[in-house]
């Protein structure tokens, strides 16, 4: 049964069916060939959606798409432009920046591209940066908004392997701030040997001025976070509270936020929600089955005998997950993968906190990898670039995540030191 799941699954992949449609559809093979009774499939899919913390997904989509529409993302760039569009490059600086922030509160990547993208991309392009560089870091720079929380992968990473939420959130902090800051680095010497970004400052608000006209939204996160963190409220309560602020500060404060504006950001969320929705669903059914078929404990012993010990293991799970992510939709790859391979992790001595930052952040590569790197063909839509231009000035970029997810794998108090100390008994 696993066998012929396994190679259905791959040859839908192959024949372009969607990823939801063809791991549903293996699923199904799998019932097929077995005397279980078809309403398993619509027991498991119920029981995939039926869990709490999945409330979160459809509230911090809609809050993303509301900062969005209520011009609480464009006074985010402003503030990161008075912080570091001074120097030279400032301008590539405060593309990372402003996606580090509205990270803190969207907790997905894609709507992060859209925000921020619209309006930084054609700013560095009119600043001299090449269409390309400038789409290729949008699209690099946006994929912190699933690790810097709140993040959907991680609520999906939770739900499926039963971890903790909130000590996910906590631990993909310190993970988010040295990719955010090393593409900083890359990109303001990228600047200063080729000559670009001098103009950057220009058109910069005092930093003063900018946080008060800034600081209801730059609060967003910290009421978000700090609510989280200091026991107010859940994370899924916090993803309500997101959304909340966003329509007071957009349509009291702002008075961006129209009638037409709120149904269209309403009507994004909710096909983004159901796309989500319907992978989990079918994922759902398809670990039931494998789990069934007893896939997890023969993984785990086939990855025994082929990785002595923890430091290989890494490695050989790392170079696999990348290779994934370039083929599978990231929430398709955790919801199917994690619970075949936390077990794993475990039995190596890996803390599942841990292992489940490395997943996510590895899996996020493949929002920037070709050929169904989402974050690519977002930051295309609004540069309006074909993907092929994209790939060459990409590949720094890549080298620079890599080098940060070496260091987040194998330097473990990157991501548990601040877990234990909030979390400390």
């Amino acid at each position: 049964m696993s066998q012929l799941m396994i190679l259905s699954m791959i040859i839908f992949f192959g024949l372009s069916v969607p990823v939801a449609v063809a791991i549903g559809l293996a699923s199904m093979a799998g019932i097929g060939t077995t005397n279980m009774p078809w309403l398993v499939m619509a027991q498991q899919i119920f029981a995939a959606l039926d869990k709490y913390p999945l409330v979160a997904v459809p509230f911090f989509i809609l809050a993303g798409n509301l900062m969005e529409s209520g011009g609480i993302s464009e006074r985010m760039v402003d503030f990161a432009k008075s912080v570091v569009g001074g120097v030279q490059g400032g301008l590539a600086c405060t593309c990372v920046l402003t996606c580090m922030i509205f990270a803190a509160v969207a907790g997905s990547s894609v709507a992060t591209t859209f925000a921020v993208g619209a309006i930084l991309i054609p700013a560095m392009i009119r600043h001299g940066y090449p269409a390309p560089f400038a789409a290729s870091l949008q699209a690099t720079a946006a994929e912190l908004g699933v690790i810097i929380p709140p993040s959907i992968p991680m609520i999906l990473f939770a739900v499926s392997t039963e971890t903790s939420v909130g000590e996910l959130f906590i631990a993909g902090v310190i993970p988010g701030l040295i990719i955010g800051f090393a593409l900083m680095l890359y990109v303001w010497n990228y600047a200063k040997r080729h000559g670009l970004g001098k103009q950057d400052g220009e058109g910069r608000l005092p930093m003063l001025a900018s946080l008060r006209r800034a600081w209801l939204a730059l609060l967003m996160p910290v009421i978000i976070l700090g609510g989280i963190y200091g026991g107010i409220f859940t994370p899924t309560e916090a993803s309500v509270v997101a959304v909340f602020y966003a329509v007071l500060v957009g349509v009291f404060v702002y008075r961006r936020l129209t009638f037409t504006s709120l149904r269209a950001a309403i009507h994004r969320s909710v096909v983004s929600t159901a796309v989500i929705m319907f992978v989990i669903a079918n994922a759902g059914v398809f670990s039931f089955l494998l789990n069934r078929a007893g896939i997890p404990d023969a993984l785990g012993q086939w990855l025994g005998t082929v990785f002595s010990d923890k430091f290989t293991f890494l490695l050989g799970i790392n170079a696999a997950l990348f290779v994934i992510g370039m083929f599978i939709e990231t929430s398709a790859s955790i919801v199917v993968l994690a619970p075949l391979l936390l077990p794993v992790a475990v039995a190596f001595g890996i803390e599942p906190v841990h292992f489940g930052i490395i997943m996510v952040v590895n899996l996020a590569l493949g929002m920037i990898t070709p050929p169904f790197g989402v974050n690519l063909f977002a930051a295309c839509s609004v540069a309006k670039l074909p993907l092929e231009r994209l790939i060459k000035p990409l590949v720094p970029f890549v080298g620079v995540v890599i080098v940060c997810l070496m260091a987040i794998t194998y330097w473990p108090a990157l991501s548990l030191g601040l877990r234990d100390l909030v979390y400390a008994k």
